[in-house]
């Protein structure tokens, strides 16, 4: 009666059941051009690519990231990606590049302009991306190309690529649209769709391949259980923060008087969020280019799921969590901050001791949120071992579940602030939903 309570509540406000209702439907959107194949290629091809994805765990890790669409060939195979791949690199130019430094001191005006050199080089990105992605839909079929393809090679590639490049902006296009007229990040939510897309089919997958073993079905409980476990230290790890007391001096302005209490300034233990395994990921694609060199023995060695690429993968991931903690949280310019409003940390000086000391401490908790991280980073591999199906241990940890995690709970979070604002009850019985800050 409560959840029903809580729906009949949400729908009463119209303000959010028109932005949850417009959300819906340019998801919808998204989740169509999932299905439409590029022009000129025929389905067979399709089927060809879906066999060949399946037995490539990179491949299938970045099948589930499009909801289907790469291994569906279809004008969204490239997903948001790209995208993302782009806001990456901007990022990091905002941290070596002073044109970029300036650009994010402008507030509203210097993030416009970065969000069209971050339009620009995904364009680059999908000249990169595009070809490669076609070679590797082609590859199967070898001379043999008369078969697949409906239209010449060459008119396909033409064709392809501006379909690949018009799809991936157009699913830019949406997630904007829905950050500003509907309800959540819109660009996390067309990723999360399409990881929450293929978690049906790999559970039933995983429920037909147990059941026809006579001791499946406790092996499948006991997956369900841990899964559940995971999920709930993934919460743990999104929400959980190191709050630093800050006293704020006295101040009288008129007749009025100003500060005097006493805040908190909440330290994620995660404070880098998925970053870290995206880039450690991208650096364990490396060793596939490999894969034709000489005798290929690197890049076997190296192989996804082997004990060596484990192993450099949950190192990268800690030490991406460190690099990526230091530039998205600057001690120096918070205790600044501190110092300009009249605050200081109880028993610890202004200045430079203040930042001194915040410095200390994020190290001091970014350890064990680094290697909780790597854990979770390679747990996919684990659960593999362990016989489960490959599709559904991507479940088990890794970014696709940090993204379900930290999505789910920054959207809940808005519709519980909506929820307040009106007076109504939250979605939980005691506390409110935390969630993420947005980025």
């Amino acid at each position: 009666m409560k959840f029903i309570t809580t729906i009949k509540n949400i729908f009463k406000i119209e303000e959010l059941r028109e932005k949850l209702v417009y959300t819906v439907l340019l998801v919808l959107v998204y989740r169509f051009g999932s299905f439409i194949v590029i022009p000129g290629l025929n389905p067979v091809a399709v089927a060809e690519l879906g066999s060949q994805v399946q037995g490539n765990g990179l491949l299938t890790l970045l099948d589930i990231f499009s909801g289907g669409a790469f291994s569906n060939a279809s004008i969204f195979a490239l997903g948001i990606m790209p995208y993302i791949s782009a806001s990456i690199v901007i990022q990091l130019l905002g941290i070596i590049w002073p044109y970029f430094q300036k650009l994010q001191k402008e507030g509203e005006s210097g993030r416009r302009k970065m969000n069209q050199w971050t339009r620009y080089l995904t364009i680059v990105v999908l000249f990169l991306q595009g070809p490669a992605y076609l070679a590797n839909l082609l590859s199967p079929m070898g001379s043999n190309l008369s078969g697949a393809l409906t239209l010449p090679q060459g008119q396909f590639m033409a064709v392809a690529m501006t379909c690949l490049i018009a799809g991936t902006m157009f699913t830019m296009w949406l997630g904007e649209k829905i950050t500003d007229k509907g309800i959540g990040n819109g660009v996390s939510l067309i990723i999360m769709v399409g990881i929450i897309a293929r978690l049906p089919f790999a559970l039933w997958s995983e429920i037909t391949t147990r059941v026809i073993n006579s001791t499946g079905v406790v092996m499948l409980v006991v997956e369900l259980v841990l899964l559940y476990l995971i999920f709930m230290a993934s919460i743990a790890l999104v929400q959980a923060v190191r709050k630093i007391p800050v006293q704020y001096a006295k101040r009288i302005v008129g007749n009025k008087q100003y500060g005097g209490v006493r805040q908190y300034i909440p330290l994620k233990i995660n404070a880098a969020g998925v970053m870290p395994i995206i880039f450690a990921q991208a650096l364990m694609f490396v060793p596939a280019l490999f894969q034709n060199w000489g005798d290929g023995g690197f890049a076997r060695w190296m192989g996804y799921g082997g004990l060596p690429y484990n192993v450099v993968f949950f190192v990268l991931v800690v030490a991406f969590t460190y690099f990526y903690t230091a530039i998205t949280v600057n001690p120096v310019m918070m205790a600044d901050d501190m110092k300009r409003n009249g605050g200081f940390i109880p028993g610890v000086k202004p200045g430079k001791a203040t930042a001194s000391y915040l410095d200390d401490i994020m190290t001091r908790i970014t350890l064990p949120g680094s290697i909780f991280l790597g854990v979770i980073a390679i747990l996919p591999t684990f659960a593999a071992e362990l016989g489960i199906n490959q599709q559904f241990a991507l479940f088990f940890g890794g970014t696709s579940l940090l993204i379900l995690v930290g999505v789910v709970l920054d959207t809940l979070r808005q519709i519980e602030s909506y929820l307040l604002m009106r007076h109504y009850d939250g979605l939980m019985k005691t506390g409110r939903i935390k969630g993420r800050t947005g980025n």
